[in-house]
């Protein structure tokens, strides 16, 4: 899978299939190596001598200087490495050379080495640089999944590229107690595709024996009563030492208003790298927000390494849930889950990873008799009359259970207890995981609810985890909406399985199946991220009843369908719509001036034989429709988007209301005319031509866009519109991260 954004071609980023991207530099020859983690192949760099051998990428990558860019690669040896960017000038000299921290011990299994770093004056191209110091001839050191291009960050992250990653500088920290600040390089085997994953970690250490702590200097705005996710990689030193994350929420004047913690329960023994999420609402009168981390019980010299640190808006362990994150995760403990009746304990379950299926804890129920017990979440806002459907995730250490009941407990606006939903009760078959579920339609007057569980042991000693808890009015599985003013259909599927596929098809009424456009091409058993798909059909025809036919695979590959009620786009019969299939923000609607008069041409060629009345004409195939579109344009805002439309030369898609004699039409555009309707100089209006060839539907084209992007985002990056300006030509390449 090539890396998103990627300067290098995939076969330099992948060593596939063969070295032609790389070049031997210092004290070194290259060869292909079997075994890389980004497709087979790896690259080789064999040492000539002992000492430092580098290689670099043949190619140099355009760059703008004080532009920040960011590099690594995974890679294994017998010696210590780093990775580098070489800043060239525009005759191909040298500026400068950046060079990453060298990792702490040498590995020789494969581990990441990354570096951030600013593009210097002068320096318009870059290279990859790749180096290891051996001690001998004839040394083996590999290198796989290479990336440079522009920082990789979380998209939603409160906190900048740096302080999320540290892979410019250690500056987005600061100290609190007992602590010293500095940047690491261990040996760490991120997933090949996690992108945001870098080599250099932040390194806090104890200067005594005590509690040690850091600070993010960032203070990202918050909005009061929003819930917020923080969440960070934690290498604690030893078990023993308890690792932590804080979020922290202050007031307009600076003060610390609430601080939420969360500790790692490390497993034994504490090698790797952790993530601990922490989640809190911002109170009423919270400001900006930040977060922490820090060692209780520390030693003098003790190190706690911490990588990708976020702080994003809380995300819903199932769509639409409106239970807490921490009363459905159990990231940071039991939260407001209480247990009014029974002996059953709960607790977070411990440690890191041992029982989960959202995030790295669960809630663990334990038993110490064979009885009944009620576990009851939190109170959270619901609607009265309507419908809603309570589910939880359950896995038994050993089947002592008789039965797991799944109901909801409702409240009026004054607490008074309105009683229990019926609920549904189970009995889990195996000790695997389980999603457990009830409906139920709340009294007219509820306004509160919390889920309640109950649990019956059939012996002493039981244990069960639950996790991922939620709460959430149920909806339609599938919705579609038509959107005629706008061009296109609104598709909306509901409780998919995550990690599951997805196929989609419009359905035409004799029956015909065409695959729906996404943001990967066309939505053929689409991994599932979420529960939840949000689908805009820009390919919609005009003025045709149509329904989409949805395929849903489940991990295990079972296949479930479902359909969609008919809709209708409609359209003026004397408008079309011109659309770019992969940038629908292109999209516009135009003013017929006159239909093509269509033409097909066909490669024919014509033979007389002797003797023979009749010529022999010898045919291919005739080809397809070509024609030339009249339209005009009635402002200058319309003359400057069908500009902007036809500038790319992609495949465009035609479309009208039944009754011009033709179907949708996907065409490619020829040299164009614009002309005035009149010699007035002040005229806005304008006559185009423009000469239409027939294509085929573009199958690999997906719907661009940058996937979960908001002016946050912006905002993060860059402090003024000027920087904005600096680094972005058009609005539509602020909305697509189109770095210029």
């Amino acid at each position: 899978m090539a890396i998103p954004g990627n300067f290098l071609s995939p076969t330099t980023e992948s060593v596939d299939p063969n070295t032609s991207g790389w070049a031997a530099k210092l004290n070194a020859t290259l060869t292909k190596g079997t075994g890389g983690r980004n497709g087979d192949g790896c690259l080789v760099v064999k040492s000539v001598a002992a000492g430092e051998m580098q290689a670099r990428t043949v190619s140099s990558y355009p760059i703008t200087p004080g532009t920040v860019y960011y590099c690594f690669a995974d890679t294994a040896g017998v010696s210590t490495e780093r990775i580098g960017i070489r800043w060239l000038s525009a005759t191909g000299t040298e500026v400068a050379v950046s060079w990453s921290m060298t990792t702490l011990t040498a590995s020789a299994n494969w581990h990441r080495v990354s570096l951030a770093a600013v593009a210097p004056a002068g320096a318009t191209q870059a290279q990859v640089l790749l180096s290891s110091t051996e001690t001998g001839a004839t040394v083996n050191h590999y290198w796989e999944n290479v990336y440079l291009g522009l920082p990789i960050r979380t998209t939603g992250n409160l906190l900048p590229f740096n302080t999320e990653s540290s892979e410019l500088d250690a500056s987005g920290w600061t100290t609190v107690v007992n602590a010293t600040i500095s940047r690491q390089v261990p040996v760490i085997n991120w997933a090949v595709t996690n992108y945001t994953a870098g080599g250099h970690t932040l390194a806090m250490t104890a200067v005594a024996a005590g509690n040690a702590s850091i600070l993010a200097v960032d203070r990202p705005t918050v909005t009061p009563g929003l819930e917020y996710l923080a969440y960070a990689y934690l290498q604690p030193p030893v078990v023993t030492a308890q690792a932590w994350i804080e979020l922290r929420f202050y007031d307009s004047l600076g003060n610390q208003i609430q601080a939420t913690r969360s500790t790692l329960a490390p497993p034994t023994p504490a090698t790797g790298m952790y993530r601990q999420r922490v989640s809190a609402k911002a109170p009423a009168n919270a400001a900006t927000c930040s977060v922490a981390a820090g060692l209780d019980g520390a030693s003098a010299g003790q190190v706690l390494r911490l990588e990708t640190i976020v702080i994003t808006a809380a995300p819903g362990v199932q769509a639409g849930t409106v239970l807490p994150y921490a009363d459905g995760s159990f990231e940071q403990g039991i939260a407001g889950w209480t247990v009014p009746s029974g002996v059953a304990a709960i607790a977070r379950s411990s440690p890191w990873g041992s029982a989960a299926i959202d995030g790295s804890y669960s809630m663990r129920v334990s038993s110490s008799t064979a009885t009944t017990s009620v576990l009851r979440s939190a109170r959270v806002p619901v609607t009265g009359g309507v419908n809603w459907r309570a589910q939880i995730h359950a896995g038994a250490d050993v089947l002592t259970w008789t039965s797991i009941t799944v109901r909801v407990r409702w409240y009026d606006a004054a607490n008074v207890d309105l009683g229990a939903s019926t609920g549904t009760s189970y009995a889990l078959p195996t000790t695997s995981w389980y999603g457990l579920a009830s409906d139920a339609v709340a009294p007219a007057n509820a306004t509160q609810a919390a889920v309640e569980v109950v649990v019956v042991a059939s012996a002493a000693s039981s244990v069960l985890f639950v996790d991922k808890v939620a709460l959430w009015q149920v909806l339609p599985l599938t919705d579609v909406t038509a959107n005629s003013e706008d061009g296109y259909a609104t598709l909306t599927l509901r409780e998919l399985p995550v990690d599951g596929e997805v196929t989609v098809y419009r359905v035409a009424q004799d029956g015909t199946r065409t695959l729906v456009r996404g943001a990967g091409g066309l939505i053929d058993r689409q991994i599932l991220t979420s529960d939840l798909l949000v689908i805009e059909d820009h390919e919609a025809p005009m003025g045709v009843p149509v329904y989409y036919w949805i395929e849903v695979y489940d991990v295990g590959g079972s296949r479930s369908t479902r359909s969609s009620s008919t809709i209708t786009l409609t359209l003026d019969v004397n408008e079309a719509w011109l659309k770019d299939p992969g940038n629908p923000q292109r999209n516009m609607r135009v003013l017929v001036q006159q239909a093509p008069d269509w033409q097909r041409s066909i490669e024919q060629s014509a033979h007389v034989v002797r003797g023979r009345r009749n010529k022999v004409v010898l045919s291919g195939r005739r080809q397809g429709l070509e024609g030339e579109l009249a339209v005009w344009t009635r402002s200058d805002d319309e003359r400057r988007a069908l500009h902007q439309l036809l500038d790319s030369g992609s495949t465009l898609l035609w479309q009208a209301m039944p009754g011009m004699g033709v179907t949708d039409m996907y065409v490619s555009v020829g040299q164009i005319s614009e002309t005035r309707v009149s010699r007035l100089a002040q005229e806005v209006w304008r006559t185009w031509s423009l000469p239409m060839t027939e294509q085929d539907m573009p199958v690999t084209v997906g719907v661009s866009g940058a996937a979960g992007r908001t002016w946050q985002d912006v905002l993060v990056e860059f402090a003024t519109w000027n920087d904005l300006m600096n680094v972005y030509a058009t609005w539509e390449d602020v909305f697509l991260d189109r770095r210029g």
